[in-house]
């Protein structure tokens, strides 16, 4: 009995060594890399690509993996307009047996002109699909998520004793747009390459501490579908509204009537937003137009409810139309996007527990913050199979510490993501997110 507790003592003290050695070595090679990946981080944000557009990104994310030993395919993900290529990129490393573990980082920026007055900041100029110009920012972070994925590609290849598995990352374009993810896996993602047993990405936050990240199980990011209305009416003189039928007047009944669908016939518990973000119609103060167009957003986490939301959009359009005295013919046309939609992001709860051990471990538990569930979307759950792979999706802190502490002292509030203002601060950023998302897949595909 002596010798076989002694025995399971000197494999416990044996292991000790190993972990921390694990994380020395670890943070000696992100010590090591981390000038050059804030400098990789400043070339990409002064150098930003609209969705759809993103070929220059893409070659050079591409180019980082296949240095490193990756076996990298690009240009994956067509789309239904000939003129967007599909900017794709996935790159595989096969290290032994094991599970495979997927990691995706979006590449696209926002039609966002950039105030933050940096000295990288972007001053980059495009026309957008309408042919207007416009100014291109990565007001989302995207710069932020590639650089760390690619600290992550180097910190991996670089720790292949401590691993066996395969390594699937994947560069994904237009998410700013809701469909890149999804004309990837139309283009044979999960019969391309080796199919993940777990899925994971980061997402840059505007309201966490840099050197922190946040996690939060079951549901993290809502559905998002776009919807556009048409109202026609018969138009006229303004001085006779009378001998017209005026889809302006009926537009405003239409946005009023859509507020009651979340307020009086959607369960409380079950969260739901439906916002008119346009509304245009009308070409001078006395002249009654012939229609108005409006444009809205949808969001919930379960599609039950989704669906639910947008049959009864179609039934008050309709509905006040009809309550007006507009004729049949002239009923509102309802659109439901079949490209600007996403599904809800679902972190798997073991996973999400698991990881968050890993990073409690690494980080600190200090650094590791429980965070709520938000309404905005995501298209990285069409990763998950519609959560048959367990997929999981974490929170990056970004903002300067001391901002933080100022603006929930009642300072000014913090710059959001899509705003011209928000500038992650990159350094302590990438250490951070290049630790977690290398102990997470270390964890995960551990020998």
């Amino acid at each position: 009995m002596r010798s076989r507790t002694y025995l399971l003592v000197l494999i416990y003290v044996c292991l000790l060594p190993v972990t921390a050695t694990t994380q020395q070595s670890l943070d000696a090679l992100i010590g090591r890399e981390i000038n050059s990946l804030v400098e990789t981080y400043k070339m990409l944000h002064a150098a930003p690509e609209l969705s759809h557009r993103e070929e220059k990104t893409s070659i050079f994310f591409a180019g980082q993996l296949r240095a490193l030993g990756y076996t990298v395919t690009e240009r994956l993900g067509k789309f239904d307009r000939p003129e967007w290529l599909g900017y794709g990129v996935v790159a595989v490393m096969k290290n032994g047996d094991g599970p495979t573990v997927l990691l995706r980082t979006d590449l696209d920026a926002l039609p966002v002109s950039e105030k933050t007055d940096l000295p990288y900041a972007s001053k980059v100029k495009t026309k957008n699909d309408a042919g207007q110009e416009v100014g291109v920012m990565h007001a989302c972070g995207h710069d932020i998520h590639m650089t760390s994925m690619v600290g992550t590609a180097r910190m991996l290849a670089s720790l292949k004793d401590q691993w066996r598995g395969t390594l699937v990352i994947v560069g994904q374009p237009a998410e700013e747009t809701i469909d890149g993810a999804r004309a990837m896996v139309k283009d044979g993602f999960f019969t391309r390459f080796p199919q993940p047993d777990f899925a994971i990405a980061l997402h840059d936050s505007p309201d966490l501490a840099a050197g922190t990240v946040g996690v939060v199980p079951g549901y993290a990011l809502a559905s998002s579908t776009n919807v556009d209305i048409k109202i026609r009416g018969v138009g006229g003189h303004g001085s006779r509204p009378e001998s017209a039928k005026d889809p302006i007047v009926l537009a405003a009944q239409i946005v009023l009537g859509l507020q009651t669908i979340v307020s009086r016939e959607n369960s409380p518990l079950d969260p739901a937003v439906i916002t008119v973000g346009s509304i245009h119609g009308g070409t001078r103060y006395n002249i009654i137009p012939d229609e108005v167009n409006l444009q809205l957003t949808v969001r919930a986490y379960k599609e039950a409810v989704r669906q639910k939301l947008l049959a009864a959009i179609e039934r008050v359009a309709k509905g006040v139309a009809m309550g007006a005295g507009f004729p049949a013919e002239l009923a509102p046309i309802v659109k439901v996007s079949a490209t600007e939609v996403t599904t809800a992001t679902y972190n798997d709860p073991a996973l999400t527990e698991r990881l968050a051990a890993v990073f409690v471990k690494t980080l600190g538990q200090e650094n590791v913050v429980k965070t709520s569930p938000v309404m905005g979307s995501e298209d990285f759950g069409y990763f998950s199979m519609d959560q048959k792979i367990p997929t999981m999706m974490f929170w990056l802190g970004a903002v300067d510490p001391l901002q933080v502490k100022r603006s929930k002292e009642g300072g000014a509030a913090l710059p959001s993501l899509h705003s011209p203002l928000f500038a992650p601060v990159p350094e302590p950023t990438l250490r951070t997110g290049i630790k977690a998302m290398t102990s997470a897949v270390l964890e995960l595909l551990k020998k």
